[in-house]
Order: C-alpha cells, then sequence, then structure tokens
C-alpha cells in the first residue's frame, strides 16, 4: 500500500510542478498591476500609457500561446518549457531597469510572448504523464496555480516593495522563476517527459478553422473574460487613485477577488457535474447555466458608482468567481 501511494504521487509530479509555473506566471503578471500606482507615481507613466503597456502584455500573450503549442509539440515538454521560462524570467526581471514606455512595454511583451507556454504546457504534461483516467483532474491542477498566483501575488509582493521598493519585487519574480527553471531541469529528465508524445493519447479529429461552433467557442470564452481584466490589471490603480487607498492597502485587499476565482474552479465544476448526463439535457442546462451566468456579470457594471469600499471588492470577488463557470 505505502509502495502504492508513492507511485501514485510520483507520478503526479510533473503535473505539480506544471502547477507551480502557473503560479509563478500569475506572479509575474500581476507584479506590475498590484504596483502600478508606485510605478506611475515615480516613473511619471500616465493611465493611458499603463494601458498601452498592459496590451502589449496581452497582444504577445495571444500571439505566444498557438506559436508555444506548437514549439512544444516539435522540441518537446523539456526543452520547450526551459526555453519559454527562461525566456519569461529574463523579461520579467529586465522590469528592474524599466523606465519608461518603451522599455516597460518591450519588457511586458516579451513577458507575455513567453508565459503564452503555460497552459500548453500544463495540458501537454497532464496528457503526456498521467493515465486516461486522471487527465481531467491533472489539467485542472495544473491550471489552478494561477488563480493561487494571483491569490498570493498582494500578500507576498506588497512586503518586498514597501521594504525594499518597486524593483525589488521584480528581482524577486526573477529569482522565483529560477528556481522553476532548475527544478524543472530534474524533474523534466524523468522518460515520460523526454518521449516525444504520449503513447496512449487517442488522436484528436484535425481542427476544422471553418467549423462555426469552435469560432462561437472562442469568441464566447474570450468575451465573458475580458471583463476579468480589468480586476486584474486595474484594480490597484482604481481604489488608490479612486478612493484614496494606499499602497500598503492593496497588499491586504486584492487576494480577495482572486480567491473568488480559485473557489470559482471548484464550485460551478460541482454544479456542471450535478447537470443531466444526457447529452441533449446536459446541453440545454448548459446553455440555461451560461444565460444566468452572462447575467450576473453585469453585476461588475455596478462598481464604479460604488462608494464603499468594501462592497467593490465584494462585487470583484463575485465576478472572478462566476467567470470560472463560464
Amino acid at each position: 500500500m505505502v509502495r502504492r501511494r508513492g507511485l501514485l504521487v510520483n507520478r503526479w509530479i510533473p503535473t505539480f510542478s506544471m502547477m507551480l509555473v502557473s503560479l509563478i506566471s500569475y506572479v509575474d503578471r500581476n507584479t506590475l498591476a498590484l504596483l502600478s500606482p508606485t510605478i506611475l507615481k515615480e516613473t511619471g507613466l500616465s493611465n493611458q500609457q499603463y494601458g498601452y503597456i498592459i496590451s502589449a502584455f496581452s497582444f504577445a500573450y495571444m500571439v505566444g500561446n498557438p506559436v508555444w503549442g506548437l514549439l512544444i509539440d516539435r522540441l518537446g515538454l523539456r526543452t520547450g518549457m526551459t526555453a519559454a521560462v527562461s525566456l519569461w524570467t529574463i523579461a520579467s526581471t529586465c522590469h528592474v531597469f524599466a523606465s519608461g514606455l518603451f522599455s516597460f512595454g518591450l519588457a511586458r511583451a516579451v513577458l507575455g510572448f513567453g508565459e503564452g507556454a503555460t497552459f500548453p504546457g500544463g495540458l501537454r504534461t497532464s496528457v503526456q504523464t498521467l493515465p486516461l483516467e486522471s487527465r481531467s483532474r491533472g489539467i485542472a491542477v495544473s491550471y489552478s496555480g494561477g488563480a493561487l498566483g494571483a491569490l498570493l501575488t498582494p500578500l507576498i509582493v506588497t512586503p518586498i516593495a514597501l521594504a525594499w521598493g518597486w524593483r525589488s519585487a521584480f528581482w524577486f519574480t526573477g529569482l522565483i522563476g529560477l528556481l522553476w527553471i532548475l527544478v524543472w531541469r530534474v524533474v523534466s529528465r524523468r522518460p515520460e517527459i523526454r518521449l516525444p508524445h504520449a503513447s496512449d493519447t487517442p488522436q484528436a479529429a484535425p481542427l476544422r478553422w471553418s467549423d462555426r461552433r469552435m469560432w462561437a467557442f472562442m469568441v464566447g470564452y474570450g468575451l465573458c473574460a475580458s471583463p476579468l481584466a480589468f480586476v486584474l490589471y486595474n484594480a490597484s490603480l482604481y481604489f488608490v487613485q479612486g478612493m484614496g487607498r494606499t499602497q500598503a492597502d492593496m497588499g491586504r485587499v486584492l487576494w480577495i477577488p482572486p480567491l473568488g476565482w480559485e473557489l470559482g474552479y471548484y464550485f460551478w465544476g460541482w454544479i456542471t457535474d450535478k447537470l443531466p448526463k444526457e447529452n441533449i439535457e446536459f446541453l440545454s442546462g448548459l446553455r440555461r447555466q451560461m444565460a444566468v451566468l452572462t447575467l450576473l456579470m453585469l453585476l461588475l457594471a455596478g462598481v464604479p458608482r460604488q462608494s464603499s469600499y468594501a462592497l467593490a471588492l465584494a462585487m470583484m470577488f463575485e465576478r472572478c468567481s462566476r467567470d470560472r463557470g463560464l
């Protein structure tokens, strides 16, 4: 029994390493957002310029997803993930030396492109190293690091920035990326990772770009995820500039919305599992659930009308938790 448990834990090590890399990626991307009030004040950047910097990251991240998916398929997990995390770790550290729109925008774009490997790598690792009956859980575990990273960033990064300045926070993000690379060099020696393909993975049907259902899914997912960017990238600026809060306050409360994100994974997954299993009834129930969630998401539009700090935070928490249901 003990040996069997040991083998089971050992099999999950690559998946947990992908959970860590998704955690690190969200610490890296959220550090700028969290510290944006201080950074904009010290560098003289405007809110509009900050928006351009965030857009540079988002566009590069969008491009990086399919590019790294292709590279990981061609190069393998070991080389592909090492290259991606090395690239974004360097980019994250380069924020230390940034001072204007161009330097921040360039560092952010390279960071976004590198982080495009996060979820393709997590998916591939779970499929390649876990048995078929465990892969859905493996994908969920590897992806859950993102919400956990967003939750931990205010608690970890704020004290570092308050004690040694905002640039020290990016030295920290570079350090944790380097540590992961060292761990990955050991974990990725495993034969199931070095294999080019998972031997028992069923081949998927060819992708049809003319399939309207695929485009409907992509557009629907993108639209529902877009408002989440306001919470992740602008909440700190909103509370400091709009409600007169301090950078220290952000470290104490901005873990709350990502907590809703983390809990939403499990709550809405449980709700979805309760839907009827028959195909037609399942789709009908899923459509009703999506419609209700979409209507409830409109509550986020009421945040700018709130004078209550606590209520605004609660509405952001609610929005993040509902996003996981979609």
